[in-house]
């Protein structure tokens, strides 16, 4: 009875939701985008081109592990129990994992299941794999190694290293593992690294072979000049190879970076960042002094291996004022037979050193370098970029070594947006699919970063208006792209904005509000310092042109900012106009599809602008409209008299177009909801001479602030916002019968504006956040709100009477008041700081699904791994290939590795349909191994060949010295004879 009555208060005539059953309001939790936590580590395959993004466990979920491809490619692991991760690393076409309960897991990337799991008796604090072997040799903190079979999902039984250095030096009291690294060139090598000093194991000959202790002698500065009145060691931090694993390099606590000779044991160079020579006593120099921790390190190599630098995060002195990553130009590596210790010496100091500066306050925890093809060299031969994972838990892209910011915009998935830098505010609109697909933003860019996958199969387009997120970032740039319906999405490029350069300003900037047009696709961006900022779409007259004109300040005025643009976008959203409001900050705003923006400040002023001059064609105080019917003042008066009026501003903007009370025409209406529940009405009528006036028709008072405003065709449900086509109806004569749909923190209300009551419903004891009139196609359409108890629920039209009501336990509950409803019915809710979580509420109840996307591409192979040089091996060092390493750590009952029988298979197959392997660009393990032998050996034979002509010729040469000798002594007896006869 209730329902029927407030139709009849309305003076609505059809039910708009008359077809909506119960049944269908079973929300969809359609997909996710951000990451769910913080990140705890990273890892990129150079080969899939792809990168991989892991994260701890906390409140709002597990750890889980993210790997983005191109484009919109995304796969989402999930454990099967809560845990964060410790480790992440690609292994050819499997993705290895190392948790904080040491379960170890291994991962197909073609289906996202878990293959294998173990979990490792002791505290892991090392794990490293070869893109090329069947093995991950794990490192606990006791200092026991392991091997893990990738081929078989168990350890290797046979294969146990114990703590060498306890062995080795017997009265250490604590000696941990710190680290692994498997030579570069030579798998048959391990560097161990223990706090106390490193090692290298030989597989072949299963026994240390090396043993690199540090000791900074008494009067030596060391890495902070600290404690030099006696010999100390500091702890070992880091230990690594150098590219062509001549040398290896020891980084320790105090901030020193120690160069080795491997063949002889011994110190080549100690330095800092800054300083030289710190282990030799001596005067104490004047840079020295506690400084940052080494927090990551990396010995990077151009496409020549030898040609080598030094990548460090941390190391700088505690008072430098602004942090970042340094990176130690060294240059071509020395050949070292025939270079002294001063040789070496002076190419460890390197060429030079570039500072690779971060955001202001920022500092690295981690880095993650991308390289251009090979994943050989500890993932660093010829990186092109890199990304650091900061202390607050952000990422930033960076160029190398140059270090010049890289944008994520259209080069890492939206996903990364949410955490590069974190998002501050977010904005959906709903924009026509023509319009959309017009927008392609033209800007010098680099290639993308990302290249791997496949975007898998999906629907082609559902809805003829297309979703679009506006996302604000702690930078100042705003990124916009369509979020999808859980369809194709047919431009899935990114849009990016900067306001700081529209400002001209880099500090204290922070977006408030945002509003893009339907139709148009005009740009509305509003800041708490009082300034709104308008962008159009077009070409940019100063593309290329960095210095833009000073332009004077314009307070209460519009400024055109066209020639702020930025210069590497050629076409896109333009900044056009700038209004600086200097009211307070931004608290409403919104740009129409028909040339109108409003715009409210939390000081209560309120403006109106048309873009056709532009021109501001309305400004009034919001205490204009302050005045209070009778009742409401004899009801409020007598409790509230002597009390200052509560300050009141705009929070809900909308315009629209219908026919307002006795009016006998339609006209452009703008309505905007305050904060104190009142919804006032406003008329835009033309003048004679083009422009625009504007007039207030009056307000309606409810109990709480306004949370939507929907305008809606009373005979059809349709929205009636002001559009093109509604506004060129008006010189027509034609009439819109609308109503608005309000709705507040505490009820909801349909009423013909501008005064009269209409309908209402109140909730029970809950607060709606966020609330729309959104439509399910072919059945009707309902006000839809999330609300505070964690729940979605839907109303009819105009009976307002409970249709469905589903939990959302994804949502945040401290972010639910930033979650927005579409005309859709998607639901954009936080799940977390930095996850937004799209859920559409006319589905079926289906939990979130893994994409489709698909990630390997079979047709790429993995280059093979770098040997030792043909003079290393005639020299006496033993090569070990990987069949041998199988053998040497899985012993001698291992079958052959699915990777063998595989490439077997493949030479049986090829071998039965006439063709040969052996022209194939890509080789397998035995056409390799059996090439480089073959190849070995031939140089081996020129070198014989060398050596026997030379020891020929030098053979010559001795006997005509020797006959040379014997002729002149016979001159001589001969001289003497004659000399005394004759």
């Amino acid at each position: 009875m209730a329902h029927f009555l407030r139709s009849k208060q309305v003076g609505m005539q059809n039910d708009l939701s008359a077809t909506i059953r119960p049944e269908l309001f079973m929300p969809d939790d359609h997909a996710r985008y951000g990451i769910n936590s913080q990140i705890s580590c990273l890892a990129y395959d150079p080969v899939q081109s792809l990168l991989a993004l892991a994260t701890r466990e906390s409140k709002f979920g597990c750890g889980k592990v993210y790997i983005f491809g191109q484009r919109r490619v995304q796969k989402i692991i999930e454990p099967p129990r809560a845990s964060s991760f410790q480790f992440v690393q690609f292994s050819g076409n499997r993705l290895v994992t190392l948790d904080s309960k040491n379960e170890l897991g291994v991962w197909s990337l073609d289906t996202t299941e878990r293959i294998f799991a173990l979990v490792v008796a002791g505290n892991v604090v090392s794990m490293v794999s070869d893109p090329m072997l069947d093995w991950v040799f794990i490192g606990t903190q006791s200092g026991d190694v392991m091997a893990f079979d990738l081929d078989r999902g168990s350890l290797a039984r046979s294969f146990r290293l114990p703590n060498f250095w306890k062995e080795k030096y017997p009265g250490t009291k604590l000696s941990t593992l710190v680290s692994l690294s498997l030579h570069p060139r030579d798998i048959g090598k391990l560097l161990i690294a223990y706090s106390n000093g490193a090692v290298i194991y030989s597989f072949k000959q299963n026994r240390p072979v090396q043993f690199f202790d540090y000791l900074v002698p008494a009067g030596a500065p060391g890495g902070n000049g600290v404690g030099t009145d006696a010999a100390r060691k500091p702890r070992l931090t880091h230990a690594l190879w150098h590219p062509s694993g001549t040398f290896i390099l020891t980084a320790h606590e105090d901030g020193s970076l120690v160069f080795w000779d491997i063949k002889e044991e011994k110190v080549i160079m100690a330095r800092t960042l800054t300083e030289f020579n710190v282990n030799k006593p001596g005067p104490q120099p004047g840079g020295t002094g506690y400084a940052d921790p080494i927090t990551n390190i990396a010995w990077c190599c151009k496409e020549n291996c030898d040609d080598s630098g030094l990548l460090i995060a941390g190391g700088q002195t505690l008072d430098a004022s602004h942090k970042g990553l340094t990176f130690i130009d060294l240059g071509v590596t020395p050949i070292y037979a025939t270079s002294s210790w001063q040789v070496l010496a002076d190419y460890f100091r390197g060429k030079g050193a570039t500072f690779l500066p971060l955001p202001s306050g920022a500092e690295a925890v981690d880095f993650l370098l991308i390289p251009r093809l090979s994943p050989h060299f500890a993932g660093a031969q010829d990186p092109i970029a890199l990304i650091c994972l900061l202390t607050s838990g952000e990422l930033f892209t960076m160029s190398f070594p140059s270090g010049y910011p890289i944008s994520p915009t259209n080069q890492l998935h939206p996903s990364v947006f949410f955490v590069h830098p974190f998002i501050s505010k977010v904005n959906v609109s709903c924009l026509e699919r023509p319009r959309w697909l017009t927008m392609f933003e033209k800007r010098n860019q680099g290639d993308p970063l990302l290249k791997g996958g496949a975007e898998g199969p999906r629907p082609r387009k559902r809805f003829e208006e297309r979703t679009i997120i506006q996302a604000a970032h702690a930078d100042s740039i705003i990124r916009i792209w369509d979020s999808g319906h859980a369809d194709d999405i047919e431009n899935g490029n990114v849009l990016q904005v900067d306001v700081a350069r529209a400002l001209d300003r880099s500090d204290d900037i922070e977006i408030t509000t945002m509003s893009m047009a339907g139709s148009s696709g005009e740009f509305l961006v509003g800041t708490r310092t009082g300034e709104a900022i308008i962008y159009r779409w077009g070409t940019n007259r100063f593309f290329g042109k960095d210095n833009s004109p000073q332009l004077d300040p314009n307070p209460k005025g519009l400024t055109d900012i066209s020639s702020r643009a930025e210069p590497t976008l050629k076409e896109g959203l333009q900044p056009s106009i700038l209004y600086e409001m200097v009211q307070g900050p931004i608290t409403a705003a919104q740009i129409s599809n028909v040339g109108f923006v409003a715009v409210g400040s939390e000081l209560g002023f309120f403006t109106i602008i048309d873009l056709r001059g532009p021109s501001i064609i309305y400004q009034a105080p919001m205490t204009d409209f302050a005045k209070q019917d009778k009742r409401s003042s004899f009801l409020r008066g007598h409790h509230r008299g002597g009390s200052e009026p509560q300050k009141e501003w705009a929070v809900v903007i909308e315009f629209g177009v219908m026919t307002l009370d006795e009016d006998k025409y339609s006209s452009i209406c703008c309505f905007v909801g305050t904060n104190l529940g009142k919804v006032i009405t406003l008329k835009l009528l033309p003048n004679n001479d083009g422009t625009y006036s504007v007039k207030v028709a009056g307000f309606v008072a409810f109990d709480s602030q306004v949370i939507s405003l929907n305008p809606i065709d009373a005979g059809t449900g349709k929205s009636a916002i002001a559009t093109g086509q509604n506004v060129a109806g008006l010189r027509e004569g034609q009439q819109i019968d609308g109503v608005l749909v309000a709705v507040t923190q505490t009820g909801i209300r349909i009423f013909r504006p501008a005064n009269s009551k209409g309908a209402s419903k109140d909730y029970d004891d809950i607060v709606c956040e966020s609330a729309s009139v959104a439509e399910l196609e072919l059945q009707g359409f309902a006000v839809v709100g999330l609300f505070g108890d964690r729940t979605a629920r839907a109303f009819s039209i105009p009976g307002l009477k409970d249709i469905g009501k589903a939990n959302l336990p994804m949502v945040d509950m401290n972010r639910r008041a930033a979650s927005t409803v579409t005309p859709t019915g998607d639901i954009f809710a936080w799940s977390g700081p930095s996850e937004l979580a799209v859920i559409h509420v006319w589905g079926t109840g289906k939990p979130l699904q893994q994409s489709p996307d698909i990630l390997i591409n079979d047709k790429l192979e993995c280059p093979p791994r770098p040997t030792i040089s043909n003079l290393q091996w005639i020299s006496g060092t033993q090569y070990v290939s990987p069949t041998d390493l199988d053998l040497l750590v899985g012993g001698p009952d291992r079958p052959p590795s699915k990777r063998m029988l595989a490439a077997a298979a493949a030479e049986q197959r090829a071998a039965r349909t006439g063709q040969s392997l052996a022209g194939s660009s890509q080789e397998g393990w035995g056409d390799y191994l059996t090439r480089q032998l073959n190849e070995r050996t031939e140089k081996l034979n020129m070198m014989g060949d060398s050596m026997d002509n030379l020891q020929e010729q030098s053979a010559g040469w001795a006997n005509d010295v020797n006959s040379f000798l014997n002729k002149q002594k016979r001159n001589v007896i001969m001289g003497g004879l004659k000399s005394k006869f004759f």
